[in-house]
């Protein structure tokens, strides 16, 4: 990164060239989610008992923007665009419960998952356990052993 005098012509240049990226970069995201919005997407069903059964579950009580956060996801789930949402809070704030329940919704309906989580701050448990192994345990939907995928069982 090269240091540049305020009222030097290259500090004009530099500022320039990053207002037209940035300028690039927003006509670019306009256009996509334009696109996104024309092609529609899939509207998963509203909550089935199965989706109540595995919400009661959960052995814990939900925090207010856990479950402002879960109708949030699920009202962006029933529509018939695509989602676009980021779900972010401090460690050991409900994130993982909020994946799980958006992941069931998707399973009722059909879908396959996919749950990103960074392995340097959660890493994989023991094969057979964990929240993911554990919270499926009552409901027709697994990932079999040394699988990352989560299968309808009934």
């Amino acid at each position: 990164m090269k240091l540049n005098k305020l009222s030097g012509d290259q500090w004009t240049k530099t500022t320039r060239r990053a207002k037209a990226a940035a300028k690039d970069l927003a006509d670019g995201l306009i256009k996509l989610y334009a696109q996104r919005q024309r092609l529609g997407g899939h509207a998963f069903s509203p909550d089935t008992p199965w989706q109540q059964e595995f919400e009661e579950a959960f052995d814990y009580t939900e925090t207010d923007d856990q479950l402002t956060a879960i109708r949030e996801i699920k009202a962006d789930m029933e529509k018939p665009v695509p989602m676009d949402r980021l779900l972010c809070g401090d460690v050991g704030y409900g994130k993982t419960e909020v994946a799980l329940r958006a992941a069931m919704k998707c399973i009722l309906d059909g879908k396959q998952v996919a749950l990103l989580v960074p392995t340097t701050i959660m890493p994989p448990p023991p094969p057979g356990s964990g929240p993911f192994r554990s919270r499926w345990r009552s409901c027709p939907a697994s990932a079999p052993p040394g699988r990352s995928r989560m299968c309808w069982n009934g």
